[in-house]
């Protein structure tokens, strides 16, 4: 018996029997990694953000926030369903190092990544910041105050300071003038003095040098134009007889009259629930009762609308010297070149206001 022969064979099954091992060995190695690759793909890409009835959600995230708060914003909703995936992914992608904050929006069925990507994207969606019809600025700052993170007491405190108010040459009683109420985008993040910022652009903005130029007509700056115009918002909320009612006031204040306007001493007195002024009303000693002082109030008493301002600006050209509200209780006004014909369309009025038992 030759060597092949007796060691041959041996040796051979052996060969064949670690290949079939490596073989083997790979073939499970290759589908350990396909399974491993395909469970990371799960947690990776798989959908995992449920929202009510699979509609965009809005997530605040403040500012100082890290991942902790992040999570406890996100699981407090119920908007991630897998939650030791996503924490898992967020740490792989060290998200805990760039936690932005603001207003970011969510979507059913949003991957891991996706909402992460996001996040550490700093991408947020502004809101729309609303304001009209506003008294002053303690109810402005409560209004904006609630549609950015900077809270009303943050805004009040800057609006307040002297020292920033003469910077941006204001004055306390001068500052609502600063304000051009209409719908403005901001990032939700923004603090007061990034508001206090954005509102100086926006009145630059406005007064261009058209309204400028109608302002120096009037002889008037662009602060005393809406203090006149937040007296005109007070006298009325039909945007069609504004400039009648400016035009009253301005043939007033060329004649060297007293403005007389008793929303000014509803102002002064503070009482906001005075539907008649009364005599006792008009004796009230402030700066701002016209019926007591010549010439404009030191500042607005209300934050006027656009439709106001241009009144003033664009004020008609009447004889008209006194108006008082319709006795048909409309809102709507009559209008007189006389005192006596003004007593006239007063007393209708009272009269009508005396039948409704409006006596204060």
């Amino acid at each position: 018996m030759d060597y092949h022969s007796k060691y041959g064979a041996p040796r051979k099954k052996k060969k064949n029997r670690f290949r079939r091992f490596l073989f083997w060995f790979f073939f499970l190695l290759i589908l350990c990694a396909a399974g491993a690759g395909y469970y990371l793909y799960k947690i990776v890409y798989n959908p995992n953000v449920w929202t009510p009835q699979g509609e965009e959600v809005s997530v605040y995230i403040p500012t100082g926030s890290d991942f902790d708060n992040v999570k406890n914003i996100l699981y407090s909703n119920g908007l991630i369903v897998h939650r030791k995936n996503f924490e898992w992914w967020a740490e792989k992608k060290k998200y805990r190092l760039r936690v932005l904050p603001g207003r970011y929006i969510l979507k059913e069925g949003m991957s891991n990544n996706d909402v992460i990507n996001l996040l550490r994207s700093g991408k947020q969606v502004p809101v729309n910041v609303i304001f009209n019809n506003v008294r002053d600025i303690y109810q402005l700052a409560g209004i904006v105050g609630r549609q950015i993170e900077a809270d009303s007491a943050s805004i009040v405190t800057l609006l307040t300071d002297t020292g920033y108010l003469n910077q941006i040459g204001y004055t306390p009683e001068t500052i609502p003038a600063a304000f051009i109420p209409n719908t403005y985008q901001f990032y939700w993040n923004t603090d007061a003095k990034g508001f206090m910022d954005r509102m100086l652009e926006e009145h630059d903005k406005f007064w261009t040098d058209e309204r400028k130029a109608k302002a120096k007509n009037l002889k008037l700056t662009p602060e005393e134009v809406v203090t006149l115009a937040s007296i005109v918002e007070k006298e009325t909320n039909k945007n069609d007889e504004k400039p009648m009612i400016a035009g009253v006031y301005i043939n007033r204040i060329k004649s060297g009259w007293r403005l007389q306007a008793d929303p000014t001493v509803v102002y002064a007195i503070g009482d906001y629930n005075i539907h008649r002024v009364l005599n006792v009303h008009k004796e009230f000693d402030s700066p701002y009762n016209t019926y007591k002082h010549l010439g404009l109030p030191p500042g607005p008493i209300c934050i006027p609308s656009i439709s106001s301002i241009d009144a003033v600006l664009n004020y008609e050209h009447n004889k008209y010297f006194f108006f008082c509200a319709k006795d048909d209780l409309s809102g709507y006004h009559v209008f007189a070149k006389t005192n006596a014909g003004h007593r006239k369309n007063a007393k209708k009025y009272q009269e009508a206001l005396n039948k409704m038992k409006i006596y204060k």
